[in-house]
This record gives C-alpha cells, structure tokens and sequence, in this order.
C-alpha cells in the first residue's frame, strides 16, 4: 500500500497529500493490555510494577500532607483557567501543605509554579508519553512513571483533598476514579472540588440526572463542591481536613536511611 493517501477535494485542507502511517497520537511500546504472555513475560512486568511502587514510595514517602491538583496539560500561561490553577498553588502553599500535580505542563505546570513561588512545598508526578507530556520545573521533588495506574495511586495515597480544574479524558478520568473510590468507601471521604462552573456545567448537569435516574444516590452529589471560587474551594477543603483530621510528627527511622527534617504524615 502507498504510504501516501490523497485528500477527498473539499475537505478544507492546502495539502493534496497525507501520510497515513503516522498517527496523530503515536501508540506507546509496550503496551501491556496486550493479551496473555508467557509466563516469564508476565513475572517481569509484575516485577517493573512492583519496583517502580517502590521507588515511588521512597521518592514521595516524605513530602508532606498534600493536595492533588488535576487538570489539562494543554492551557498556555494566559489562559485563565492557568491563572487560577496558580492561585490554587499559592493558596495551597499558605496553608501549609504540599502542592501535588502529574507534574506535567499547563493545569500541572501552573499549580506547581503558584505553590513553588510562593515559597511551598511542590510535587509532581509525570508520566512517560509519546507526546504532550514534558515535566515541569516548578517542582521540589518528582517522579516519572511508567504505568497511568501506578501514578494514580499515588497521586492519591498521599492528599487530603483533590481538586479538579478543567481537563480532557485523562483530567475526567482522574475525577471518576477518585470520586469513585470514595463513593465506595475504599478511600476516605476527602474533599473534591470540581472547579470551573461554566466549563462543567453540562457535566454536571448530566451527573444530576444520573441521581435522577437512579444510577448514583443523591447523596453522592454532596461528595462534590462545584464551585467558581478559589476561596470558597479552599474554605472548604481546610474546614474539612481541620475538622475530621490531625497531621502528626514521624520520626524517621535510620535504619532505612530516612534522615530528612520536619517529616510529616497523615494521622
């Protein structure tokens, strides 16, 4: 087959020609849903698993009580919803907890830079891609993932409250599985906001008439605040965490090289 494909006549584009044999989002290799391997196959992947969870844990294990920012890594330095998301850093960084993103560009890459100039602690957990996906250097400390499910988890082990800016599929998945996990009671019930009311109002709408239909409680609705303003987010997440949980000191052990200062953890 040629690897050149011709244009239908009035499809809007100057160019007569495309290559048809690259995609616009190149596939990432391996790909591990892949179908059943051979048995070694499959040891070595649990074990790259395993020790990246690991490496993760030693890398993140000490950086604070945390708020995890989630958002699109697509918005430029002068969008608002960027803008925002810096505040969101700043106000993070002045309540006294670490500011943790996918450590990516845009939503990420703002959130980490409010809390970075502001004098906090930032964190951020990137992703290997194909594409889009370059880290940021608003950050303290990160750690760069190979699996999305690995990174999801912690993203989450670590916060007390998470908060969604507007985001593509990856920002929506982060939303539902957090969301979810806390409507089953597998996570505790922290704080989420869903930030930005003209963007989500469809969204938003459509998560209504699921209670109305039936398929989720209307009490799950109240797992959320939907809201425009930056300080209304944070009074709500600080009153909750202040009201149903305590930060306290951890002394680390030197017998696993733990020798960091001022070490903080859930309590």
């Amino acid at each position: 087959m040629d690897k050149k494909t011709k244009m239908p006549p009035n499809d809007g584009m100057k160019g007569d020609f495309i290559k048809d044999n690259k995609p616009v989002i190149p596939p990432k290799t391996p790909i591990y849903l892949e179908g059943p391997k051979t048995r070694r196959y499959e040891l070595r992947f649990a074990w790259r698993v395993f020790w990246q969870f690991i490496k993760a844990f030693r890398t993140l294990h000490y950086i604070g009580p945390c708020i995890t920012v989630f958002g699109s890594a697509r918005f430029k330095e002068d969008n608002i919803y960027y803008q925002q998301a810096m505040e969101f850093g700043r106000r993070i960084a002045a309540s006294g907890f670490t500011t943790l993103t996918g450590g990516g560009p845009g939503i990420m890459e703002a959130a980490n830079r409010g809390a970075f100039e502001a004098g906090g602690m930032s964190v951020g957990c990137n992703i290997q891609l194909p594409f889009e996906q370059v880290g940021n250097k608003y950050v303290h400390r990160s750690f760069t993932f190979e699996h999305f499910f690995v990174r999801k988890t912690l993203l989450v082990k670590y916060s007390y409250a998470f908060v969604i800016m507007p985001g593509g599929f990856g920002t929506m998945d982060e939303f539902f599985e957090t969301l979810t996990l806390i409507q089953t009671k597998s996570l505790t019930a922290f704080p989420i906001v869903l930030f930005g009311k003209e963007y989500y109002k469809e969204m938003w709408e459509a998560m209504h008439d699921m209670a109305k239909q039936g398929t989720i409680s209307t009490e799950d609705m109240d797992l959320v605040l939907f809201t425009d303003d930056i300080g209304e987010a944070m009074d709500h997440i600080l009153k909750y965490i202040r009201s149903n949980y305590k930060v306290m000191p951890y002394k680390p052990k030197w017998w696993l090289l733990e020798r960091m200062s001022n070490i903080t953890r859930r309590g």
